[in-house]
């Protein structure tokens, strides 16, 4: 059973807030710290103050469910081949003016939450649809704290791994509390300079750092990182290098790095798309700064969205987009060139979900998982 407290359908309890001198309530998910007067939402949407508390009002109501490749996260090196099931809810607790998801993150209409699924029935569903993992994702996790743990807390009863698709944008305390419940994550770092992040973003580049810090210093969370480039803004040489070389000296070799491509959206409409030239740059500087696994995306390239060893350049997963090709690691995932243990998550045989996306309904789930009993199997409605 869900560990959070519902004080009306949808509306969650929740601990991370303060009360301040002047009255107000400050949330304490994110750095962003909302200061709330009765009644108002945080720029998230989601959290709000009723009272003496800041709820959530989000909890088991989802924007839709889709079963995806774990490469659609992106993911490379957790788990290769599987599928996920993915979600997310509404709202964001960024203001970036190149969302790629803005439908979903930027919504302020309860009807984008069109679907509603309790922890245990995604679960279960996880289980019934052939799932090694659920994915939140579309939207911040961060904003769905409180869903997203009892979501995970589920899964892990039953074997099944949780996935963060975040900004990364935390405070200390809701952080660590968050990544006690995720196998894996995949960081947006948007940019890095801080003029970017504060100028599209409304945000702060190193509350991002100190997450991707924490993550390798204090968790066991496989991680990787996303950066997607937008012409003129930050896919620059020398800002590429600088990311690059602090990824290296920080984090280690081996943390993959996924450069993607942008296309015009939302607030930037007047930019053109990422050239194929500047993912391969990005990707050949990243190379030549150490980073051992540098990928492209949003494009077609099977070169650049495969993964090679380390030490003896072979070939070992071979990528066509989502869907895997030859396979050279051997059971313990290890190069079966060298014997390199390449970095990851991986199971001795790789998946085979391929480039297919499936959406669900999870209410129809909610309905059969009424009529099974405690820990019974849940077909597919």
């Amino acid at each position: 059973m869900a560990s959070t407290e519902l004080i009306a359908p949808g509306v969650a309890r929740t601990a991370h807030f303060s009360a301040l001198p002047d009255g107000r309530l400050q949330c304490d998910i994110c750095p962003r710290e909302c200061k709330l007067k009765d009644g108002q939402k945080g720029l998230c949407f989601v959290r709000e103050r009723r009272g003496d508390e800041v709820v959530l009002t989000t909890w088991g109501r989802s924007s839709g469910f889709c079963v995806d490749p774990i490469e659609k996260k992106p993911l490379n090196h957790f788990l290769p081949g599987t599928p996920v099931l993915s979600f997310g809810t509404a709202g964001c607790n960024l203001t970036c003016q190149f969302c790629q998801n803005h439908d979903i993150s930027k919504s302020r209409e309860v009807d984008t939450l069109a679907d509603q699924a309790s922890p245990e029935t995604i679960a279960r569903a996880a289980q019934a649809l052939g799932c090694r993992s659920v994915a939140f994702t579309y939207n911040d996790p961060v904003i769905f704290h409180e869903y997203a743990i009892d979501v995970a807390q589920a899964c892990h009863e039953l074997g099944i791994a949780t996935v963060a698709v975040t900004a990364g944008y935390q405070k200390p305390a809701a952080r660590a509390e968050f990544y006690r419940h995720m196998d894996a994550a995949n960081v947006d770092l948007k940019g890095f300079t801080e003029a970017f992040y504060h100028r599209l973003a409304s945000a702060h580049l190193d509350q991002v750092l100190e997450t991707l810090l924490y993550l390798r210093q204090e968790t066991r969370t496989w991680f990787e990182i996303t950066t997607l480039l937008i012409p003129g803004e930050n896919d620059s040489a020398a800002e590429i290098t600088a990311l690059s070389r602090w990824v290296v000296e920080n984090l280690g070799p081996d943390v993959p790095l996924h450069f993607t491509a942008f296309h015009p959206d939302f607030r930037m409409r007047d930019k053109t798309p990422t050239a194929h030239a500047t993912l391969a740059m990005a990707r050949r500087i990243a190379r030549a700064e150490g980073v051992n696994h540098a990928y492209v995306g949003n494009v077609l390239d099977v070169g650049r969205q495969s993964t090679y060893c380390p030490v003896c350049a072979e070939r070992v997963i071979e990528r066509d987009h989502y869907a895997l090709g030859d396979w050279g690691l051997d059971p313990a995932g290890g190069c079966r060139a060298c014997g390199t243990k390449i970095a990851g998550v991986f199971e001795s045989i790789p998946g085979s979900w391929g480039r297919q996306r499936a959406p669900v309904r999870l209410a129809d789930y909610e309905k059969a998982l009424e009529m099974q009993p405690a820990h019974g199997a849940l077909p597919p409605p």
